[in-house]
């Protein structure tokens, strides 16, 4: 038996180190990234044919994928217009937010305006609705398949709605407006105007053009341009014809005004006359849905002067009143653009040729990419993207004659062409 305690003790161990290294996800992923492209590159060298195919697989489905994604987009309802308090309450969900350019619009959304609130909402078959102030909607149908029949449609909680359609390319297309227990199904190329009071019970529909039908509990009405449909809660329906808005001579549409001192300028408005109006009504704003009208005034004449209006962009409208102070619809808007000539820049505006066409003259020549051209009146569609542009006038009188043709670029700068012809 060995006796020395040294000889059985257990050994000593020393101190152990331990050392380690941090490697982030970044660097992993950086390694990954490495590795990935070593075995493609290492495919593509050994068997060229079998990565190709792959390859090319893999292209096609995500192509597809892209293709799928945006022809969902371009068949889905949008925002285009927002102007004051606009709200949206998506069907998935129980919260109000604000409205924006970036959603789409699905069945049973909400949209919501506030009183100084409106929305221009524009379906893939080129219906657009515009939501008045104070208004609640919801989208009922978005039935826009390629080469098939579409139907769109909103209701109508309480508010008012404008609504136009375009031109179908298929048969039997529809865009309807339910409001109350009633649907109005408007035919391609119609415009008409909605309204539903809950609190009066009173509900309505005007034609301005085109034509619809509207159906309730089984009865159908027929209702044809510039005529109105009218019914109470539970009680009948009446049709009968309303006023018709005159139409706008000047200023013409798109055309720019260019004055001295724009504060000063007087800016007549002249249009046609409705033969049972007794008064009109002008309004004036420098937004398109007319949500703030800087201007407005009543008159028995078929024009009217206004001052004091600052440079920028203007949209004006006009409704007749008849001697039962009954008023018509607000026409079709006209824009223009007051501008300052002391400060305007110069523009590229040159006449090249005249030509005669019987009465008709064709006008050639050149200006600004992106510049507005009006010529008598009569705005120029056909400027090329290189600025050049033929334009043929409205047949004009015998003898001695002056071209107008006026000009604005997109910096704001101004030109006017007179160019005196005759016509034999």
């Amino acid at each position: 038996m060995d006796e020395n305690p040294t000889a059985s003790a257990k050994p000593k161990i020393s101190r152990v180190e331990i050392y380690w290294h941090t490697v982030t996800y970044r660097t992993v992923a950086l390694y990954v990234v490495v590795v990935f492209a070593i075995v493609m590159a290492s495919s593509y060298l050994f068997f060229p044919e079998t990565f190709g195919g792959v390859a090319r697989h893999v292209s096609e489905a995500l192509s597809r994928k892209n293709a799928g994604n945006m022809a969902l987009n371009m068949r889905q309802a949008r925002f285009v217009n927002l102007d004051g308090k606009v709200q949206l309450k998506k069907v998935s969900s129980v919260q109000w937010v604000g409205a924006d350019y970036q959603m789409t619009l699905d069945k049973g959304d909400l949209i919501q305006t506030g009183s100084d609130g409106v929305a221009r909402v524009a379906f893939a078959d080129g219906t657009t609705y515009i939501v008045k102030p104070d208004t609640l909607v919801t989208v009922e149908e978005n039935l826009v398949s390629q080469d098939q029949a579409t139907r769109v449609g909103v209701h109508i909680s309480s508010g008012a709605v404008d609504l136009a359609t375009g031109t179908w390319p298929v048969a039997g297309s529809q865009a309807e407006v339910s409001f109350e227990n009633a649907v109005a199904a408007l035919k391609e190329n119609s415009r008409a105007a909605v309204r539903s009071d809950p609190f009066t019970k009173e509900h309505e529909i005007t034609v301005a053009s085109g034509s619809a039908e509207l159906e309730r509990s089984g009865e159908k009405v027929q209702i044809d341009q510039w005529q109105r449909v009218t019914f109470p809660t539970g009680g009948p329906i009446t049709r009968e014809q309303v006023l018709a808005p005159p139409g706008l001579i000047e200023p013409v549409n798109l055309q720019p005004i260019i004055v001295p001192e724009p504060k000063k300028a007087v800016v007549k408005f002249q249009w046609k006359p409705v033969r049972t109006a007794k008064s009109y009504q002008l309004r004036l704003s420098n937004t398109a849905m007319f949500t703030q009208v800087v201007a407005g005034k009543k008159t028995n004449s078929t024009n009217v002067e206004i001052t004091g209006l600052d440079s920028g962009d203007y949209f004006w409208s006009v409704q007749a009143i008849d001697a039962r102070n009954n008023a018509s619809e607000w026409g079709d808007p006209y824009k223009f653009t007051l501008v300052e000539q002391g400060k305007a820049q110069d523009m590229l505006l040159e006449v090249d040729a005249t030509e005669l066409h019987g009465n008709v003259v064709e006008v050639i020549g050149r200006t600004e990419p992106g510049a507005a051209l009006i010529v008598n009146g009569q705005p120029v569609a056909n400027i090329q993207t290189d600025g050049r542009f033929r334009h043929f006038t409205e047949p004009m009188a015998r003898g001695s004659q002056t071209i107008v043709i006026t000009g604005q670029n997109r910096r704001g700068g101004t030109a006017i062409k007179r160019v005196p012809i005759v016509i034999p």
